[in-house]
C-alpha cells in the first residue's frame, strides 16, 4: 500500500510539473511556443488539458467597453502603417483575428 501511493505520489507531481511547464511555454511568444511544442510526444496532449492552459494563459486584462491599447501594423502593400488610435472618434474598428479559408 506505501509503495502504491508513493507511486501515485510521484506520478501526481510529474502531471503537475508538466502542466507548470506547458503552461509556461504559453506565456512565451506564439513563434517560440510552436517551436517548443513541436518537440512534445503526442500521447501527452491526450493527457493534458491543454485548451483550459490556453486560455488560462492568454487571457487579457481588457474588460468590456474598455478602449482597445493602441497599436500600429502595416498596410497589406507595406506602403504605410496605419494606428488603431486615429480611428478613436471618427469611425468604428472592427478587428477580426483569425482566418476565412
Amino acid at each position: 500500500m506505501k509503495l502504491f501511493v508513493r507511486l501515485l505520489l510521484i506520478v501526481l507531481s510529474a502531471y503537475l510539473l508538466m502542466l507548470a511547464a506547458f503552461f509556461g511555454m504559453m506565456l512565451l511568444p506564439p513563434a517560440r511556443f510552436a517551436k517548443a511544442v513541436s518537440h512534445v510526444p503526442e500521447p501527452l496532449f491526450a493527457v493534458l488539458p491543454l485548451e483550459q492552459l490556453w486560455l488560462l494563459a492568454r487571457t487579457g486584462h481588457l474588460k468590456v467597453g474598455a478602449v482597445a491599447p493602441d497599436f500600429d501594423l502595416p498596410t497589406l502593400d507595406n506602403s504605410s502603417r496605419v494606428r488603431l488610435s486615429s480611428f478613436r472618434g471618427e469611425k468604428p474598428v472592427v478587428l477580426v483575428f483569425g482566418s476565412y479559408t
